[in-house]
């Protein structure tokens, strides 16, 4: 079972499709995590603008919205987990704040305005978060004090462009959180 940790939205059971296609971040990771975001480090997150490319779900997206995120923009390529994701917006009725784009992440369209927070979930192991990241710094989608949270498996090899710096890196049991920015360990 997924559901909302905290916030408006505290409680509320998100839907997940069956099978081994989708990998939500467990709610405990959630937890620990905006718990970390919520130190003053980062960006406030009340307000912010949020990104949750690899979406799945949509469980760090709507969380974000949960804690009082402004706008959350979701990326995702697989219908299944488009349908998944929209069906989890409407249960929340949070349509107004959200929007969704089918996409590549690696080929996502340049943004207007760059991002408070972006999530990446990718699938593991597949090689995919330094093409992602390059796509997201030339498409606009970062500022300098954006923070860029990555799960990734705890074993997986970590590639990213030398603009980004790792500012946390935390691992809990076979997931590990990366969380970059572009200014620096003192953002």
């Amino acid at each position: 079972m997924t559901r909302i940790i905290s916030g408006r939205f505290r409680g509320r059971r998100l839907s997940v499709p069956k099978g081994t296609d989708i990998r939500p971040t467990t709610d405990r990771m959630r937890e620990r995590l905006f718990s970390i975001l919520g130190h003053g480090r980062y960006p406030a997150m009340a307000g912010a603008q949020v990104a949750d490319i690899f979406a799945g779900t949509g469980a760090l997206g709507l969380e974000a919205l949960s804690r009082g995120a402004a706008h959350v923009t979701f990326v995702e390529k697989a219908r299944g987990s488009l349908n998944c994701l929209r069906s989890n917006i409407t249960a929340l009725d949070a349509e107004a704040e959200t929007k969704v784009i089918m996409s590549d992440a690696a080929a996502v369209a340049r943004s207007t305005e760059p991002f408070d927070f972006v999530f990446m979930d990718p699938p593991y192991r597949q090689g995919l978060l330094r093409a992602t990241l390059d796509r997201l710094i030339a498409a606009g989608w970062l500022k300098n004090d954006t923070a860029i949270i990555c799960e990734l498996a705890s074993d997986e090899a970590v590639d990213i462009p030398p603009s980004l710096h790792i500012i946390d890196d935390r691992q809990q049991g076979k997931q590990r959180i990366l969380i970059l920015t572009q200014s620096g360990p003192d953002i």
